[in-house]
């Protein structure tokens, strides 16, 4: 068969085979015209190749088992055994080696997640009283990588849900964090807002964010590993809190956002959740209210 027909039949390219040839793994024999022509047995050693380095092995690896299918001997040779053994030792090094890359950046992840804020944070406040007006021009990079301006965030309702912070799986928080009232919940709540996130939309909502003191990066991992389709953003320095007076908690030398939840419409506050003593069941508030509005136009 000619070079097209077996790069067809094998789904490889011919580019691939030349590279065959040319290490002499599978080797044509050339017609008086110059074309190539290869053996139908060339179909099972292109396909032990590419089944091989799957697996891990690199070309020159395969060689003793294209071999032993060209010889008619396809019992697995001493060979053979050799190159698998020495193929499962580069692979064990090498889960270990992203093994240990990745506990590192979970490290780092972890250690970013515990330096929350440090700064003085406001105390008690009333965030009701931002009814009717429009939040300060603050602008963030949400976790997606979008720019976003909290005073034109755009035409129809918005809703930021507001919160302290996220833990990470196996990971604990820091037992000052755990004993504030309102510091648990959060990821429950950024879960079912994702679930029942085309229903919030539905019910009013033109966009969904989340807000809280973490960092962009932690922001990012909790995004990607819940898979939310809503963009979070970081405020690690509390600016939206210091701007328009959003009541903080504090917690040993750490400071972070009480939970709420902001509804602005066309740029407006026009509703604020708060206090918000059951996380798990507020976003379900959430849609019940938005549902008892007329839903208001975005164009």
């Amino acid at each position: 068969m000619r070079v097209g027909e077996l790069a067809r039949r094998t789904g490889t390219t011919i580019r691939a085979l030349r590279y065959y040839e040319s290490v002499g793994l599978v080797v044509p024999r050339r017609l008086s015209n110059g074309y190539r022509e290869y053996e139908p047995i060339a179909e099972r050693q292109v396909a032990q190749i590419r089944e091989l380095m799957a697996l891990g092995l690199a070309v020159e690896e395969t060689r003793p088992f294209v071999e032993s299918i060209a010889g008619g001997d396809e019992d697995v040779c001493a060979a053979a055994l050799a190159t698998f053994r020495s193929t499962v030792v580069g692979l064990q090094e090498r889960i270990g080696e992203l093994t240990a890359q990745r506990d590192a950046l979970d490290a780092r992840i972890d250690e970013a997640a515990r330096r929350v804020v440090t700064a003085t944070p406001l105390t008690e406040s009333d965030p009701g009283r931002l009814v009717g007006s429009t939040l300060p021009a603050l602008h963030f990079y949400a976790s997606d990588g979008r720019p976003v301006d909290l005073s034109d965030l755009g035409p129809g309702r918005t809703v930021i849900f507001v919160y302290p912070l996220t833990g990470r799986p196996g990971v604990d928080l820091p037992r000052c964090l755990l004993e504030v009232h309102g510091a648990r919940g959060s990821t429950d709540q950024a879960i079912w807002l994702r679930d029942h996130h085309a229903e919030l939309l539905a019910a009013g909502a033109s966009r969904v964010y989340g807000l809280s003191a973490q960092s962009t990066g932690y922001q990012r991992e909790l995004a990607h590993r819940l898979r939310l389709p809503y963009p979070l953003i970081p405020d690690p320095k509390l600016t939206l809190a210091s701007a328009a007076g959003l009541p903080t908690r504090t917690s040993a030398d750490f400071a972070f956002y009480d939970r709420l939840t902001l509804i602005i419409a066309d740029d407006v506050v026009e509703h604020v959740f708060h206090p918000i003593p059951d996380p798990a069941s507020h976003a379900l508030d959430v849609m019940s209210w938005l549902t008892k509005l007329r839903p208001r136009r975005t164009a």
